[in-house]
């Protein structure tokens, strides 16, 4: 499972801080989202399909697919 947070970040011309502060988290977390060190909850998740103007689908593709 890949995630789409910087391709969407960047084309909604947002830094990682002002993602992490909308979803009321830290830069380190969504810098690991984006490099898959970490897996978001499911909450933080649909924070970052809000803040991102997207889903929680669309943030993620299945890589087998």
């Amino acid at each position: 499972m890949k995630n789409r947070i910087r391709e969407l970040r960047k084309s909604s011309k947002l830094s990682q801080e002002e993602v992490a502060k909308r979803c009321n988290v830290s830069r380190q977390t969504i810098n690991a989202i984006e490099n898959d060190k970490y897996d978001p909850t499911l909450q933080l998740a649909f924070n970052l399909a809000s803040v991102l103007n997207t889903t929680v689908d669309e943030l993620f593709i299945n890589e087998n697919s």
